[in-house]
């Protein structure tokens, strides 16, 4: 026998029918057990309707929290980069530029590892130590690792090779590489950047932010090699 609501539950809802609506578990249950009065001979159309409505609001759902979520993503990523940038623009000489890259802007990069590569030249012979020389014609070597068709002036993005493993100095998953042009007179130069997470750096990824603080790392580096 068919139990009828109680008198407050009944009042409730006719002063706020809508709320039936909002409750996805009591629509559910209430489209189940029209069905369920109809048959099994026979389909209930609006019911249908219903769970079609609903799977398609799920997955909009689902897409707003993930723009949501990158959206975030860059917001925060844009933060990092600021705040790495104002670090290269606070040291006063090549020696502190350099030295704060391992130091400090790694850190605030969240990652494991931040070298500058120059190739060798007469030019620059008198680097700091914590900057990585190796000879004319390895740079793009190491670019060409794992790639069939490089482009020189390419942010590459991919699972850290064992011909950058000496240069890290340290066990890394993931690698990004930033070519660096100073010029017709200089030599190739690079930043390498390495992450633990092998998730961090991936072929997949966008480069507009690291393609930004290259920017500004060259424009720093010129600056600093010319005092």
């Amino acid at each position: 026998m068919a139990v009828g609501l109680d008198q407050e539950t009944r009042d409730r809802l006719l002063a706020d029918p809508a709320a039936l609506l909002a409750d996805r578990d009591v629509m559910r249950a209430l489209v189940a057990a029209r069905e369920a009065e109809l048959g099994d001979n026979v389909i209930d159309i609006r019911g249908r309707a219903m769970e079609a409505l609903e799977s398609r609001l799920e997955r909009l759902e689902a897409q707003h929290e993930n723009v949501i979520a990158a959206a975030y993503d860059n917001q925060s990523g844009m933060a990092i980069i600021h705040r790495a940038v104002i670090g290269l623009l606070e040291t006063s000489d090549l020696g502190e530029f350099v030295d704060s890259l391992q130091a400090e802007i790694a850190p605030q990069l969240r990652i494991e590892t931040l070298r500058l590569i120059i190739e060798s030249d007469p030019l620059l012979a008198d680097l700091p130590e914590d900057v990585v020389t190796v000879p004319e014609g390895s740079i793009a070597r190491i670019i060409e690792a794992g790639r069939r068709a490089p482009r020189g002036d390419d942010i590459i993005l991919r699972p850290a090779p064992p011909v950058t493993r000496p240069i890290h100095g340290r066990t890394v998953a993931s690698e990004a590489l930033l070519p660096l042009n100073l010029g017709a007179t200089r030599p190739r130069a690079m930043l390498l950047l390495g992450s633990a997470d092998a998730q961090r750096f991936q072929p997949t990824h966008g480069t507009d932010l690291l393609r930004f603080f290259a920017q500004v790392f060259r424009l720093v580096l010129l600056g600093r090699l010319t005092t």
